[in-house]
């Protein structure tokens, strides 16, 4: 039986339906050595975002660095990484998302490279930065090559690796930052944090330059062939970078991630609120402008069909959710652990290996569970991932180190997100138009960020604001503004469960 690949969204696709497709998996045999290099470059950029964490502490003992320093070297990665997502996700379009995927692949292992050599604070905050700017031009190409290489029942593994590997990166950042430290190899201290980074990406370079496609037919122009007869973005011509749309959103990320990332810090202060209010005022300016572009018939920055696809909005509350629940709950409970407990960087990170295992390997395997169980994996995901903290919650109270319900609850955290996250993207990715590709990507790359950066703010600040009215730190007083926090995380995981059961309109 003969069928014709579909070259547009077919609304009836459903993430339980995704494996019986009109489409042909892709056999190219350059299509694993693509996805492995691509998804190795993500989780090792994904790193990069938690691994400072727990070196923030030796950083400032050997570079004589203040709190403010210490800040801006956590923080100037997340903040240039997502405000330039979108632009990196458009800049693929137009040049290649596998030329541009290497590009940045190139600054981020240059950039590590000198993080791992900086001799002072203000060093190290600069390439901190540029090492973020490296990581938006790679990751978004990860989701657009996917997208572009991947048909049908092979699209939806891929997308499986990819929804394991952005989540598993968070709680592996702890865990590999914690070993690092400790090891102290020759005397480094934290250096190899950064410098770890540096022969991983001159392999990926190397391999990456054999494995991924590069130029025309790399952007959508080409006359390639996908495998399974799917043209490979034929007819799809690059569209115009639009500068002030550029301008615009980055900005507006800008006003809304630095507040986010140093408010607390600085006890919010009145620019840090007036930073807030500014960026919903630019976002709407940006909504306009779009909209009024694609109305001229121009070539918006995201196109507004991708905004329109069936069950895009629900994805993007639920992924916003997911990754604001990840994100908060690693930052508290790392907050609890160390500061609380008292547990060395190499304990500290340990602790979340039940979390990352079982995200990973949930992530991997859910589209093999029975096919009537698929509509429900996402709220069942949200549920158990809200019994999950609430059990962290009750583990820890009364400032033990909680014993085996703690490492129980810690998997379930890891499962809950997964079938949260996971199935929810797959479902908003399947049948999205390759030449929305980089949109699509850039979109829920630029959610995903955005998510980790309001739950380590929100929970973050309602952890250390209940630490410090119940009188500063200590195990008991730590475990009491925990509670606290977990119960809000599992409210917020709730939410995303509701919304999970709302049907999706068509």
């Amino acid at each position: 039986m003969t069928t014709t690949p579909r070259t547009g969204p077919d609304p009836s696709v459903r993430p339980s339906s995704l494996s019986v497709t009109s489409e042909a998996p892709a056999t190219d045999n350059r299509s694993r050595p693509l996805l492995a290099t691509v998804l190795a470059a993500q989780f090792m950029a994904l790193l990069d975002v938690f691994i400072v964490n727990v070196a923030a502490p030796t950083i400032g003992a050997d570079l004589h660095a203040s709190g403010g320093d210490l800040q801006l070297v956590i923080a100037g990665y997340a903040i240039t990484y997502s405000v330039l997502l979108i632009t990196g996700a458009r800049l693929g379009d137009r040049f290649g998302p596998g030329r541009v995927h290497l590009a940045g692949l190139a600054l981020f292992t240059a950039a590590s490279l000198a993080c791992g050599l900086a001799q002072g604070a203000t060093e190290l905050i600069v390439f901190r930065l540029v090492q973020g700017a490296g990581a938006a031009l790679m990751i978004p190409q990860v989701l657009s090559l996917i997208q572009r290489t991947f048909t049908g029942e092979a699209r939806a593994r891929a997308l499986g690796a990819y929804s394991a590997v952005i989540a598993v990166g968070a709680a592996a950042g702890q865990i590999v930052g914690g070993v690092l430290v400790a090891a102290d190899l020759f005397g480094t201290g934290w250096r190899p944090v950064f410098l770890v980074n540096v022969p991983v990406g001159a392999v990926l370079l190397v391999v990456g330059r054999r494995v991924l496609p590069r130029g025309a037919e790399a952007a959508g122009e080409g006359p390639g062939k996908r495998a399974g007869g799917a043209s490979a973005g034929a007819g799809v011509r690059p569209r115009g970078l639009d500068l002030p749309g550029l301008v615009l959103l980055g900005a507006a990320v800008s006003l809304l991630t630095v507040p986010l990332v140093l408010g607390q810090e600085e006890d919010w202060p009145l620019w840090s609120w007036l930073s807030l209010a500014a960026s919903a005022v630019l976002f709407a300016v940006f909504g306009g402008y779009e909209s009024r572009l694609a109305r001229r018939g121009g070539a918006p920055l995201i196109t507004p069909r991708v905004l329109r696809h069936p069950g895009m909005g629900r994805a993007v509350f639920q992924i916003l959710a997911v990754m604001a629940v990840n994100g908060g709950f690693l930052f508290a409970l790392t907050l609890h652990v160390q500061g609380g407990l008292g547990y060395s960087a190499l304990r500290a990170g340990l602790t979340f290996v039940p979390t990352a295992v079982v995200f990973g390997l949930v992530g991997l395997t859910w589209r093999r569970w029975p096919a009537r169980c698929q509509r429900w994996l996402a709220p069942a995901g949200f549920a158990l991932a809200a019994l999950s903290v609430t059990g962290v919650a009750l583990a820890f109270r009364g400032g033990g180190d909680g014993g085996a319900l703690v490492h129980l609850s810690f998997a379930g955290v890891g499962g809950g997100l997964a079938l949260g996250f996971s199935p929810t993207l797959t479902g908003a990715l399947a049948a999205v138009r390759p030449e929305d590709a980089a949109d699509a990507s850039g979109l829920l790359a630029t959610v995903a960020q955005l998510g980790q950066l309001i739950g380590v703010a929100a929970f973050g600040t309602l952890f250390l604001g209940r630490l410090e009215s119940l009188g500063g730190p200590g195990a008991y007083t730590s475990a009491r503004a925990l509670s606290v926090c977990m119960f809000a995380l599992a409210g917020t995981a709730a939410a995303g469960a509701v919304a999970g059961l709302v049907p999706r309109r068509r």
